[in-house]
């Protein structure tokens, strides 16, 4: 099952998006310029494999629900998150707000 869900970050609406898969769930919060995910997410085959679509995206580990993923601190950050001032150690909403 798919599930989305209009969130509010200081007052800017982002989409929670939650699948739910046999023994796991793969969860993503996404505005127009980036998006942050759950540990599924792979930043070196976004750095390395796909550099050319300039992805900005933060991963986090650990997290089991949307509400998590926006509290979070990122794991890993793609270089084009990076450009944007996002850093590994940010939290979830704080990477987000850079992506508006």
């Amino acid at each position: 099952m798919v599930q989305l869900q209009p969130m509010k970050v200081e007052g800017h609406t982002v989409l929670g998006i939650e699948v739910k898969l046999p023994k796991t769930n793969l969860l993503v919060i996404t505005t127009d310029k980036g998006y942050i995910m759950c540990g599924a997410l792979d930043v070196g085959l976004l750095n390395e494999k796909l550099a050319d679509r300039q992805i900005v995206a933060g991963r986090a580990v650990g997290v089991r629900t949307l509400s998590d993923l926006l509290e979070a601190p990122l794991e890993m950050v793609t270089l084009e998150g990076e450009a944007m001032g996002i850093k590994a150690g940010m939290r979830g909403r704080d990477a987000l707000l850079k992506m508006l």
